[in-house]
């Protein structure tokens, strides 16, 4: 046995004369290009892999165990499927079954947290040389000194994706299974070769960890201006969170996963995952090393609204940013998805539903006690439709939208003059610097008849309505009261 097996250790796993710990890139490359079907490296130098039938995340088989020291503490439903410990238990037993038959097994140790007192020690063990790389990119690498001095780690995921689920185990509804115990410490994969399950395994985990600990994880990118000034964008896909994010002369935090703490924030990543259609190296900004920020002095929450009825930009009230941020709106376009021809409205609590563990009120206090306590300014962004819906009106230029957040950023907007925004009751400015005046009001804006902008102001005012009486139990009147009234 090497000494790097004897060092590591895993509930039934055999290392013994196959474990690959932490191997530089090029090494991880060589084995995936070697052992891994299929594989290759682009013309760019990035390795290209295939991830099995699975090419995105599988929420429907995403399963929390349920277990005494945390069952009262999880938000059960549709994002936190329970699992019994024994089903789980079948699980791991598959999973390291699978693993054991392998010829190589690749380990990665790293963190998840640039800030010290909060990170948490993470390891990965996997098959394939493409899930360590992935890892060794997402996670914060650590030196060799950290390595030496690593320990038991505080979370292992055990990612035996190759292998499929027993659809007869109890709980299971396919061949795919994610799976999380945060007593056992643990998050088991099954039937999904999707690297992705792991980053945002990761990160459930910290959604779990960091407000039980007392500190805000958040779904969100983040950059810091000349002077310090830290600001968080907030966005489901398809709102121009990475677009607006990314700005030469803001370096960029992080793009995806944070944590706000009695100090300011930090990035739980050591890397970044984005799609790269239309990427270029010019099109990309300075990362700050190490990741991390003083407390935000704006927050930025972005929707794409193909109604064409939401202002470009609208300033919040502390009880608004709560009932915004835990409804999470963008909406779905036509020719986006099978099935969808007209603008259909999508919710997603905190900006982030899929990674939720605790109830979404618990967030949005949590985040309103911050805004209070550092006098943020909180900014409702729409980079959607004005002039109509989708199909009549034009998506709102994104020299505009960098506009807008280039008068958030200045102060102009702070300084603003407001008026009034009927039904949702937004506070929207009278004018932006290189941003025409009629745009900002989409009644103004509108090329409809005023009988459809209001019926379709009252057609969206209800979706989110109907959407928030899912969180109506838990939230105060003042935040159902912020909310659109007709």
């Amino acid at each position: 046995m090497s000494a790097n097996a004897a060092a590591i250790h895993t509930e039934g796993i055999d290392f013994a004369n196959k474990l690959r710990r932490n191997l530089a890139p090029s090494q991880l490359y060589e084995d995936a290009l070697r052992y891994e079907p299929g594989t290759a490296i682009s013309s760019a130098g990035a390795l290209i892999a295939h991830s099995g039938k699975k090419t995105g995340r599988s929420p429907r088989d995403k399963r929390v165990v349920v277990e005494a020291s945390t069952v009262d503490d999880v938000w059960w439903g549709p994002v936190n499927k329970k699992l019994s410990e024994e089903a789980f238990a079948v699980n791991y037993e598959r999973a390291v079954n699978y693993l054991n038959t392998r010829d190589r097994l690749y380990v990665f140790d790293g963190f998840a947290g640039w800030d010290s007192k909060y990170r948490i020690k993470v390891r990965v063990v996997c098959a394939r040389a493409y899930h360590a790389l992935f890892m060794n990119n997402m996670l914060i690498r650590p030196s060799q000194e950290e390595l030496d001095s690593f320990g038991e780690p505080n979370f292992t995921i055990v990612n035996a994706g190759q292998f499929p689920a027993n659809r007869f185990t109890s709980g299971m509804t396919s061949s795919t299974s994610v799976a999380i115990s945060f007593e056992r410490k643990q998050m088991v994969i099954l039937g999904t070769e999707y690297a992705g399950e792991m980053k945002k395994g990761v990160f459930t985990v910290m959604h779990y960890l960091m407000p039980k600990a007392g500190v805000l994880s958040l779904h969100s990118s983040c950059n810091e201006g000349p002077s310090g000034d830290v600001s968080l964008f907030f966005g489901l896909s398809g709102t121009g969170k990475t677009t607006l994010s990314a700005d030469p002369h803001r370096p960029l935090i992080g793009d995806d996963e944070h944590v706000w703490t009695e100090s300011g924030v930090f990035n739980i990543e050591g890397g970044c995952d984005a799609q790269t259609i239309d990427r270029s190296a010019a099109k990309e900004h300075a990362v700050c090393i190490p990741c991390v920020g003083g407390n935000p002095k704006n927050i930025v929450l972005l929707t794409c609204d193909a109604f064409g009825v939401l202002p470009p930009v609208a300033k919040l009230t502390p009880a608004q940013a709560m009932y915004h941020f835990i409804s999470g709106y963008t909406a779905k376009i036509a020719g986006t998805e099978e099935g969808v021809t007209e603008p259909e409205a999508t919710f997603s609590a905190c900006f982030g539903q899929p990674f939720l563990v605790w109830h979404p009120v618990k967030y949005a206090q949590m985040l309103a006690q911050k805004m209070q306590e550092h006098s943020v300014n909180v900014w409702l962004v729409n980079t959607g439709w004005n002039g109509g819906a989708y199909g009549q009106g034009k998506r709102i230029s994104l020299k505009y939208s960098r506009a807008i957040i280039d008068a958030i950023h200045s102060g102009e907007l702070e300084r603003a003059d407001y008026v009034n925004y009927g039904v949702f009751n937004l506070q929207i400015p009278v004018s932006v610097s290189n941003v025409p005046a009629k745009v900002l009001d989409p009644s103004l804006a509108w090329e409809g008849t005023p009988q459809e902008f209001t019926e379709t102001i009252a057609k969206l005012a209800r979706l989110f309505q109907a959407n928030f009486k899912e969180y109506a139990d838990k939230a105060t009147h003042e935040i159902i009261a912020a909310g659109p009234q007709l």
